[in-house]
């Protein structure tokens, strides 16, 4: 499975950026999808979960009420909606896909900076 992300940029506090991971292979349908995020200085952190059938999210405390996790899967395509972007929102953003419990996979990561 191979994972790669797009969308990310320069914004503005208070803007909105929405992130694309797009991924190869047939497993995507049946894969669990996740968003992570790391700031320069910090461990990486869990930001949005989609289960297979999209039906199931979970978001971490910081991000809930503005971002949004969405799967396609015929597009296998993960998407993040990012509203309300804080400074403290700067960070590489990583798409994984997790199959089976047992096969974790990560794109290279997209740079999003929030400033003015």
């Amino acid at each position: 499975v191979q994972l790669v992300e797009s969308g990310g940029g320069l914004v503005q506090p208070g803007g909105s950026l929405r992130l694309s991971c797009a991924a190869s292979g047939s497993t995507f349908s049946r894969s669990t999808m996740n968003w992570y995020r790391q700031a320069p200085g910090k461990e990486r952190e869990f930001i949005a979960q989609i289960r297979s059938a999209g039906a199931s999210t979970k978001y971490a405390d910081s991000v809930k009420g503005r971002f949004t996790i969405s799967r396609d899967n015929a597009k296998n395509t993960v998407y993040l909606q990012m509203n309300s972007l804080k400074s403290e929102d700067t960070a590489v953003y990583y798409c994984n896909a997790f199959l089976l419990g047992l096969y974790s996979y990560w794109g290279q990561g997209t740079q999003v900076t929030v400033s003015s």
